[in-house]
């Protein structure tokens, strides 16, 4: 049974395909747009994921769908009656969610007989996509975000095949607005740039905590947990503002007056970062943390398990994520790669094959390759495209057909110097580059961060980039040795180690750690371990193959980034791409 799994009509579009309860294939709309965090309809994801899972359109007859309108209904209704400015448009959101079968069939450009649609809660599809495809049997579960059919988080257990919810938090209270907001008072006002302040926090001191208290704070209901300070939001008022079509998505202001009287002016986002914004932007991280763990460790209490599964916007949350051993009681977490609202894609569908079929669980999600995969046939064909603008860059193109040889030559290249661009296998899922779509160089080499910032990615130098580590050798270099094979944990290095990977110690003294086994990725563990052999060193600095877009998908996009940017090196499959007048120093022929 094919059951494809649709977040729709809202930022990160996505889909995924689930086989007889496994996942298959699944992939986020703005790969193939080049919209970032693209909403609307995936239509484009869906076509891939049914392609990649081998049915034919005329054979998908389940659709699963991270919405459910008949959630807190009442609540609902009550909150429009406040609100009749937004009736109409939540009329609209709701017209669109009633086509998501025409819609899947136009996609498919098949007939929309025998589709069932299936809706499922925003977050007990959280709580699915992070437990279901978790190898523990019995976990806590816990999702927070800004808000899904009127609620912002969710927590419970997780038992064998089944989710059993214990509590949630209602609208307006909002720990993913509270972040959102102060983001957007910061200057930062694109849909998704909370990553930038949390970036951003680790230069700042705490300053504002007391207020931030003021702005979050303990509940009197212990089952609710937080409320907010409701006179610094707009959201309770008229709603949030928010653009779903099928571009960028954009929120309107969510922030009041209210907090400008009590921190002063906003920042205008030409306006250059001082220290006032690195400390609110430390108190805001700080308050985050003080809250999520607050609420991780009860749940704790409550539950009396130790391991525990995470998902929801605010799970990106690396540095909050990387105390929870230390300051909630559970000791393993599991959190997978596209925890934000793309994985609702995988959550709907675990969902409906678990908690409603009633199946077994026999998948567990281990690594984050999920996406299309191209062969050197196709990789060649866009070398020939063009090869004429190739030829003019000064690059000369070379096919290696030993992959350890390649893995060696690619290690002595970033060794010397070199930046090079890596795209191999199948697309990642989720937001973090982990080794198949990435941009590589020597973490040995504090002057990267600034190479890298200035020259290849062209952002803010206040962004840190992440160690990818072979993962035998995680606690030898970090102080917490929990696997971390998406990226989403952030350790502290240990001391004697920061000076032999600067370009991937944080001013804080941490990394965002992905740990590689050769069982998850055995191409990318390969050139792991021929780089530690050159240095002895099982680290390579790893960030997202892009350039202030979304992460490459095909090899005419990755040739186009290499172009762009001016890396030394581009290894696509078994072909390599190299800049005879390089930044680095000339390597020679792999």
């Amino acid at each position: 049974m094919l059951i494809v799994g649709i977040n729709a009509y809202h930022g990160d579009a996505s889909a995924a395909a689930v086989v007889d309860g496994r996942l298959v294939a699944a992939a986020e709309e703005e790969r193939f747009t080049r919209v970032k965090h693209c909403a609307g309809f995936p239509g484009h994801a869906v076509r891939y994921v049914c392609s990649a899972a081998g049915v034919s359109a005329a054979d998908l007859r389940h659709v699963a769908v991270a919405r459910d309108p008949r959630a807190r209904f009442w609540k609902k209704a009550a909150y429009a009656m406040r609100m009749p400015g937004r009736v109409l448009d939540r009329l609209r959101v709701h017209e669109r969610f009633g086509d998501i079968a025409d819609d899947t069939a136009r996609a498919l450009e098949s007939a929309t007989h025998g589709i069932a649609v299936h809706r499922v809660e925003h977050h007990a599809a959280h709580l699915a996509s992070a437990f279901f495809p978790s190898p523990f049997a019995q976990a806590a579960v816990f999702s927070v975000d800004g808000l899904g059919d009127f609620a912002s988080a969710m927590w419970g257990v997780g038992r064998d095949s089944r989710l059993y919810p214990a509590g949630a938090v209602s609208f307006p209270h909002s720990l993913g607005i509270f972040y959102t907001a102060i983001t957007q008072y910061l200057g930062f006002l694109a849909y998704g740039d909370e990553y930038k302040v949390m970036g951003l926090a680790s230069y700042g001191q705490p300053e504002f905590l007391d207020e931030f208290r003021r702005i979050v704070m303990p509940s009197d209901d212990e089952r609710l947990g937080f409320v907010l300070g409701l006179d610094y939001f707009t959201h309770q008022r008229g709603g949030v503002a928010m653009t779903w079509n099928t571009g960028a998505p954009t929120i309107g202001r969510l922030y009041a007056d209210q907090l400008i009287r009590r921190l002063g002016p906003p920042r205008d986002p030409a306006e250059s970062v001082a220290e006032r914004h690195r400390n609110l932007a430390a108190s805001l991280q700080c308050r985050l943390e003080e809250v999520v763990l607050e609420q991780l460790a009860r749940l704790h209490r409550q539950t009396g398990l130790r391991r525990l599964c995470l998902a929801g916007g605010v799970a990106f949350n690396c540095v909050a994520n990387g105390k929870i051993f230390e300051r909630t009681g559970f000791e393993e977490v599991y959190v997978q790669s596209a925890a934000g609202d793309a994985g609702l894609a995988i959550g709907a569908a675990l969902y409906v094959w678990h908690q409603q079929l009633g199946k077994p669980r026999e998948f567990v999600m281990e690594h984050s390759y999920w996406g299309p995969e191209f062969g050197d046939p196709q990789v060649g064909d866009a070398l020939a495209a063009r090869r004429a603008e190739i030829e003019h860059e000064g690059c000369a193109v070379r096919m290696v057909d030993d992959r350890d040889h390649l893995c060696r030559w690619t290690a002595e290249q970033i060794a010397i110097g070199k930046v090079v661009g890596w795209f191999q296998g199948r697309m990642e899922w989720g937001p973090r580059a982990l080794g198949n779509r990435s941009i590589l160089a020597d973490p040995r080499r504090s002057e990267m961060r600034d190479i890298l910032n200035t020259k290849i990615k062209r952002r803010e130098m206040f962004r840190p980039f992440a160690p990818s580590i072979a993962a035998e050798a995680i606690g030898e270099y970090f102080e917490q040795s929990h696997p971390s094979p998406f990226m989403l944990m952030a350790y502290r290095v240990r001391p004697g180690k920061r000076e032999t990977i600067p370009a991937t110690t944080h001013v804080d003294g941490t990394g965002r750690v992905q740990t590689v086994t050769e069982a998850q990725n055995p191409v990318y563990y390969r050139l792991l371990k021929a780089f530690e052999r050159q240095t002895g060193v099982p680290v390579l600095l790893n960030t997202s193959f892009n350039e202030n877009e979304p992460v490459v998908c095909t090899p005419a996009q990755a040739l186009d980034c290499f172009v762009r940017t001016k890396m030394d090196v581009l290894v696509c499959g078994r072909y390599v791409i190299e800049r005879q007048t390089a930044m680095g120093r000339k390597g020679g022929s792999p």
